[in-house]
This record gives C-alpha cells, sequence and structure tokens, in this order.
C-alpha cells in the first residue's frame, strides 16, 4: 500500500445531514492507486465544524489495508472493530453500544453497495455495515498470518532436511554389538522348573527346551543320561544344549517377557567443524513361550532380541542455537518421521542421562568442542548427559578449567542450570568466577567442588572474612545460612558458635557419620532459631546466660512460647476444648505405636497442645486444624519420634493410617527430612514391627514430667 499517494488525495466531501441522532457519517469512493484498485472509507463528525475533515479514513485493497488519523497523521494497523462481537468502533466515543447502528451511518446506499461488492463477505443485518469491512480486514490478517506461518514452516523443512542431509549413518550394527557384549554383558537367562531329580531348563540364547538330571541317580542307566547343576534362582549355570552361560530364573516366576534398556550418545562431526550428538535407546529383551500341557503351562522355547531405536539429535555449530530434531511416529500413516519440535505434554520426548560411546571423542577432536572436556568429566560421572553439558559449555566455556581443576560438583550443578553459583561469568579465574578468596581454590579442589563447602566459601568473601580451613569445612556441616551465620557472630566469634553447637549436639565435626551430621545440622538450625527468637523478643545477646542455655531444647520451646504467649496460650485452650479425644485415647494407642531402641523413641501424640507445639517448634502444619480433626475422630494419628537422649525434644512428625498400618508422610523441621535414608530406614523397620506386633511395650516413659517440660499454661493444664 503506498501511504504517500493516499495522503496526497484529497478527503471525500460529506453532504448535510439533518438527522440529529446520528453522530457519525461515512462516505465512500474506489479510486486507483498505483494501478491497483483501492476502497477508500471516510468516517466524519456529525458536526458543523467537522464536515472539512474526517475523524479516520480506512483504505482497503485486495490483500492489504490500513487506518489514517488525520488528526495525529499517523497510520495504524487497527481494524475497524475493537473485537469481533462485543468490540466497539475505532471511531466512536464509546466503546460499545447497542445504538450503533442509528449513531453511525452511510451518507448514501450508493455506499453500502460500493462496500459489499467490494469485501464479497456475508453479513446478516446490513445495518451494521462495518461488519463487511471488519470480515475483510480480518480475512487479509488471518491470510497474512497463514502464509507468514507457512513460509517458517518450510524454512523449517529445509532446515530438517538439511541437517538430515549433512548427517552421517548411524552404525547400527556396531552399537547393538558394543551394547550387549559391554552393558548388557551378553547376559542370558536359563528358565527352569524341577520335577523331582530332574529339571526342565530352557535357554534364551539357543531357544531349545530339554530334560536333564541335576541329583545324581542309583540306576545303571542314569550315568548316561544328560546332567546339569542343581538350579537355583538367580545363580548362573550351563545351557544343556548349546553350552551358553546364562542365570536361572524359576518357570513360576516369569509372565512372558521381561526387559532391560539403557541410552547411548553418539557424538559424530557435522559439517565443517560442528557436532552432532545422537541419542540411541538399546533394548534387550528376553522371552519365554508357553504352551498347554497335561500339569498345566509348559515351557515351548524361548529367546532374546536386541534392539534399538534413535531418538533424538542434537546439532551443534560455531554461533548457532542449538537445534534438537526428535524421531516420531504417525499412528494414521504407520510411518516414523523426523522433525524439529518435541510432543506436547505426558507425551514429551524426555532426553535422559546415559554412556557416550568412546568414538564421540575421536569425533570431538576436529570440532568446536575438542576443548569441552566432555571426556574427562564423563570418566567422573556415572551417567551425564552430554547434550546439557555441551549447551552450557558454549554458554559459559570456563567450565572446560572446572572440570580438569576437579571441580566436579560445581560443574554438575552448572550442567542443571544453578548458574546462582556464579559470582562473574566473564572472569578468567576459579576464584573471581565462583565469588571465593583466591587460597581457598586448593581447598575446594580437595573437596571436588562441594557445594555446601562453595557456600561458606562464598559467604566467607561476602562477609569479608578470613576464616581457617577448619572453620570453613565445620560451618559447611551445619548448613547455616548466611544470615544465621550473620546474626550469631554479631555476639560471638565463629569458633564460639562451632563449638556450642559441637556440644549441643554431642556429635563431633568430620566424622563421616550420616547420622552425626545430621545431628549437627538439626542443632544448629535449632540454636540459630533460638538466638533469633531471643534476639527479636527483646534480650541482649551479650549475656552469656541467653547465649548458652544448658538445655537447648527446653529453652528453643520456652522462646516459642513466649513468643505471641497470649495468643498461643488462647490457641493451645482452643484445641485442647476441641479435640479432647486426643488426650483420651493416648494410653491406649501408646500400647500399640510406642518403640524405642538406642537412638530413637516413637510415641503417639499426648494431646491436642502437644500436637500444635511440635507444628510450632518444627515449624510444619501439623498443628493445623485438619491433622488434629483426623487424630481426633481416629482416621490417622500423629506420632512423635525423637532422640532417645532427648526425648523432650522434636525431632520428626509422622503421620500414619488407623485403618491399614502405613506411613502416610513424615517431616522434620520446616517440612525438611534430616537424614532422609537412615530415617526412612528406621520407620520402614518399625513398621514391619508394628505389623507383626513385635514392638516392645513399656509402663512409663515419664508422661508427668514431659508435661512439665514443654510448659504447657496451667489454664490449659486443668
Amino acid at each position: 500500500m503506498k501511504k504517500k499517494a493516499i495522503e496526497k488525495i484529497p478527503y471525500l466531501r460529506v453532504k448535510e445531514n439533518q438527522q440529529k441522532d446520528v453522530k457519525y457519517i461515512g462516505v465512500t469512493a474506489v479510486k486507483i492507486v498505483g494501478h491497483e484498485k483501492h476502497l477508500f472509507l471516510e468516517v466524519y463528525r456529525n458536526h458543523k465544524g467537522s464536515k472539512d475533515t474526517p475523524a479516520v479514513r480506512i483504505v482497503l485493497t485486495k490483500k492489504d489495508f490500513g487506518t489514517y488519523w488525520p488528526e495525529r497523521e499517523e497510520w495504524t494497523r487497527q481494524k475497524v472493530k475493537t473485537d469481533r462481537y462485543y468490540g466497539g468502533l475505532i471511531w466512536a466515543e464509546r466503546s460499545d453500544t447497542w445504538q450503533a447502528e442509528k449513531e453511525n451511518v452511510l451518507q448514501s446506499t450508493e455506499d453500502l453497495e460500493r462496500i459489499k461488492k467490494f469485501c464479497k463477505a456475508t453479513v446478516y443485518n446490513e445495518s451494521h455495515w462495518w461488519q463487511y469491512i471488519y470480515r475483510h480486514e480480518e480475512d487479509i490478517v488471518i491470510t497474512d498470518r497463514r502464509n507468514r506461518e507457512h513460509r517458517k514452516y518450510m524454512r523449517r523443512q529445509e532446515e530438517l532436511a538439511d541437517r538430515m542431509a549433512h548427517t552421517e549413518e548411524l552404525p547400527e550394527k556396531k552399537i547393538l554389538d558394543r551394547a550387549n557384549s559391554v552393558y548388557f554383558q551378553n547376559e542370558h537367562y536359563l528358565y527352569y522348573k524341577k520335577h523331582g531329580s530332574w529339571a526342565k531348563i530352557a535357554c534364551s540364547k539357543c531357544g531349545g527346551v530339554t530334560d536333564a538330571r541335576w541329583r545324581n541317580g542309583i540306576s545303571y542307566e542314569s550315568q548316561f543320561q544328560r546332567w546339569t547343576e542343581e538350579p537355583r534362582e538367580g545363580n548362573y549355570g550351563t545351557c544343556p544344549i548349546c553350552g551358553a552361560r546364562g542365570k536361572y530364573q524359576c518357570q513360576g516366576k516369569v509372565r512372558g517377557a521381561h526387559s532391560r534398556s539403557i541410552y547411548l550418545f553418539l557424538g559424530q562431526k557435522y559439517k565443517e567443524n560442528g557436532m552432532v550428538m545422537r541419542y540411541v535407546e538399546v533394548e534387550k529383551r528376553w522371552m519365554l513361550g508357553f504352551i498347554c500341557g497335561d500339569q498345566g503351562p509348559e515351557m515351548y522355547n524361548a529367546s532374546e532380541e536386541l534392539s534399538g531405536i534413535e531418538i533424538a539429535r542434537a546439532y551443534f555449530e560455531p554461533g548457532k542455537k542449538t537445534k534438537i530434531d526428535y524421531h516420531k511416529h504417525d499412528p494414521y500413516t504407520g510411518k516414523d518421521f523426523w522433525d524439529d519440535c518435541n510432543l506436547n505434554g505426558l507425551a514429551n520426548i524426555t532426553i535422559n542421562a546415559g554412556q557416550i560411546m568412546r568414538e564421540t571423542y575421536e569425533e570431538m577432536k576436529e570440532t568446536m568442542f575438542r576443548y569441552s572436556a566432555l571426556q574427562e568429566y564423563a570418566e567422573s560421572m556415572r551417567k551425564i548427559n552430554p547434550i546439557d553439558y555441551l549447551e552450557r559449555y558454549s554458554q559459559t566455556p570456563q567450565i572446560e578449567i572446572l572440570v580438569k581443576m576437579g571441580l566436579t560438583d560445581v560443574v554438575e550443578k552448572l550442567v542443571k542450570c544453578y548458574y546462582g553459583l556464579i559470582a562473574d561469568q566473564n572472569a578468567r579465574r576459579p576464584d573471581q568466577f565462583l565469588g571465593i578468596r583466591k587460597e581457598r581454590v586448593k581447598q575446594l579442589i580437595r573437596n571436588k567442588g562441594d557445594i555446601q563447602l562453595l557456600k561458606v566459601m562464598k559467604m566467607e568473601k561476602r562477609h569479608g572474612q578470613n576464616w581457617t580451613d577448619e572453620q570453613i569445612k565445620h560451618l559447611a556441616e551445619t548448613d547455616l545460612s548466611g544470615v544465621q551465620v550473620e546474626m550469631a557472630t554479631g555476639y560471638m566469634t565463629l569458633q564460639k558458635l562451632l563449638n556450642r553447637i559441637e556440644r549441643y549436639a554431642g556429635c563431633r565435626y568430620g566424622t563421616g557419620c550420616g547420622h552425626a551430621s545430621e545431628r549437627i545440622r538439626n542443632t544448629a538450625t535449632t540454636y540459630a532459631d533460638y538466638l533469633s527468637m531471643r534476639l527479636s523478643l527483646g534480650y541482649d545477646l551479650n549475656n552469656t546466660v541467653y547465649q548458652q542455655p544448658r538445655d537447648l531444647g527446653a529453652a528453643h520451646t520456652r522462646m516459642v512460647l513466649e513468643t505471641n504467649q497470649e495468643e498461643m496460650d488462647q490457641h493451645l485452650k482452643q484445641a485442647a476444648e476441641k479435640y479432647p479425644e486426643i488426650r483420651r485415647a493416648y494410653r491406649g494407642l501408646r500400647n500399640k505405636y510406642f518403640y524405642e531402641d538406642d537412638s530413637y523413641l516413637i510415641r503417639p501424640a499426648r494431646s491436642a497442645e502437644e500436637i500444635v507445639m511440635e507444628g510450632r517448634v518444627l515449624h510444619h502444619c501439623v498443628g493445623g486444624g485438619t491433622y488434629l480433626s483426623k487424630h481426633n475422630t481416629g482416621k490417622t494419628y500423629i506420632l512423635m519420634l525423637r532422640y532417645r537422649a532427648e526425648p523432650d525434644v522434636p525431632y520428626i512428625t509422622v503421620e500414619i493410617d488407623a485403618m491399614n498400618p502405613r506411613i502416610i508422610q513424615w517431616y522434620g523441621n520446616k517440612d525438611g527430612k534430616p537424614d532422609q535414608e537412615n530415617m526412612q530406614a528406621w520407620l520402614d523397620a518399625w513398621l514391619m514391627k508394628l505389623k507383626a506386633g513385635t514392638l516392645t511395650v513399656y509402663e512409663n516413659d515419664g508422661y508427668e514430667s514431659q508435661e512439665v517440660r514443654i510448659r504447657v499454661p496451667a489454664a490449659v493444664s486443668a
């Protein structure tokens, strides 16, 4: 559309109109501009002083349109209406009105016919004459969008075809042979079923089924019969037919077929110095065939099948964005094809971590990733996703140096896009890159880039401190945040803080014991929380009496009670009145669930007040009405798991199903799961004893003294 030429065309004249209820009058004309027909629609306000210049000029062609505002001398791409159904006209003062057909008219019927002939649209109400123009404009917009999308799609298809044309053929046989020998270790299965001194054995390698004696016979003929070792589930033996070694599996435990899959990555050179990383899934499937015999299902044959499929390809080129193509299947045509976009929703194709074939590193020497240190990183990890690694390396080349320095944990986090670890992405030195002191680099290397240690080193640099190597290591074990450390060290030295945490925990630093480390972390959090509450309540933490309570757990509980004391008293009283069955049912539940060993004890909640306090101290939601109501009505029960040496200090809260003995959930401080692996194993063992009815029952667990220790207000206790 030639906008400059259109602006030079004089405005159409509008006749005088005596209708006072008309606000806008439209006049049209068809003119030739640049050898192309143009429909002009000019809308005037129905005022004496507004008949010389229109409010808006709308110009249409067969494939384009434009809106010109004479007052602003500006062209826009606005349609004649702001919305298809309920929008108002763009020149109207109000956005929408039911009187639009009376307030907006054309000068003559010739104008309407001219619009209908030019736009060739279907409108059910001719009094809404602007609908012809709107639909013409909308058709132009939709056509333009479809054309753009089609051009974009065709460019993508051309690029996809170019990538496929420059991709080498996949060495399928080499991949399958490597997977079978290295990753599946040529594993075969010997399916068996014993009957007396004999066993029927089916071999997955040769497919044969035979009977063989596994126990010596006493007859003369038995020495000439086929013999094999005694088949045992999980043991390895030899096939009596082909002599292959295989793993014995009982016929009764086999349901037709079972398989195992692995994922492999093969990197190849792409074009001049680019690279394509190919993601392949290899599956080995073992099958056992049955027929119906006189004594039930009988083994008929056995087989094994090795298959592989290429799932995705990631293309890397210098200065270009990574392109990933996906292998898809069309269920309607039954054909496979490659596409440059992933699937949506639950069908999304995921690229998992896997093994990298050694041929990749030879191919990489002639590509842009010759110095990427991918091989060194893969050797230090069990499985990796090289596509993610190479993408991060392209974005952050410093990863190469970090890998070669042995900072594996740091690189692993960066590969997963934890870029908050980086202090200066343009830095060349590792200490500046990570934001730590220069002398800390060697200590970080010795610990393979331990993330918790790195956080403490960054904290040291941020606060302008100069701590010792031992203090850095011990502080990392406490897992305290920078805010907590800064608050505590405002009233004591760092060494005093560490010493007090160690004394309260009763465990030494650096033992390597998961139980001890978790105890230190839990104690450190409790102590920091205690100091923070003291400070918020206005206590002077320079006083060593407040700094060093004799019993940290009891002192922490007192601070929790003292914080919003009046509100807490009211809450405890309401909980006791609303859920009285929790207290009444305690003794019976204790006989069922109570258990202790050398390290821990677990018991049910004694009262609603105790459940509320448990949630308050551990900062989780167990004190809410939902859990109290379920415990009160006997749907689920809340149990307290604590250190046996500190039965008064909340540690872990457990919710168990009242009808079917199973643990619904368990959490510690701030919805965390302290010492998760060990505590899960302990709870599993306790649950097994509960189901077997072998829990030890004790007559007295200090109920009365416990009531005094948690300092429930007198009004509530009564």
